[in-house]
């Protein structure tokens, strides 16, 4: 058991991230985003934005920054699953795909619980993001431990889903 809890500890410490950001109100949540998104512009063009140039700024790149941190935020939860998951039962299709039902069930409930907070509703749409995210980590693994490091594999599976989203 003692070779399970830093795994433990780090996936309860990141579902605790997750919960956060999704207990936020949204006009705080939005604020957050808004204030990175143009902070993170400024600071690649060296140079202040005027109003306008914030909001074209922002109507480019909200979605895909708020859509993006969804995936983000579940590719690293697969990650960390799949990771205790593996030291349970081993490199197993099973693992895989409890990773993977673990991760759903979390984004479910994690936009169940947004219907709760103020301004904030549960997306259906986010919790197939979510899921993307964990698959596709849990994917990169699996074909890396089974495979014992076919990146170009990896690669070719990564510029497809790029492809894929891009369309």
């Amino acid at each position: 058991m003692k070779k399970y809890i830093l795994d433990i500890i780090l996936i309860i410490l990141w579902m605790f991230l997750i919960f956060s950001l999704s207990n936020q109100p949204a006009d705080l949540s939005s604020d957050n985003s808004e204030r990175l998104i143009v902070k993170t512009v400024e600071t690649i063009k060296h140079t202040k934005l005027n109003e306008e140039e914030k909001e074209k700024v922002l109507d480019k790149y909200t979605v895909i920054v708020r859509k993006g941190a969804h995936f983000f935020l579940y590719f690293i939860l697969g990650i960390l699953v799949f990771r205790l998951l593996n030291k349970l039962y081993g490199l197993k299709p099973v693992t895989f795909i409890y990773t993977i039902i673990f991760c759903f069930i979390y984004a479910c409930s994690d936009e169940i619980h947004q219907l709760f907070v103020p301004g904030r509703s549960g997306e259906l749409i986010d919790v197939l993001i979510d899921t993307l995210g964990s698959l596709l980590s849990t994917t990169i693994i699996y074909i890396h431990k089974k495979k014992k490091s076919n990146w170009f594999l990896i690669f070719l599976l990564f510029h497809h889903y790029l492809k894929q989203s891009r369309s």
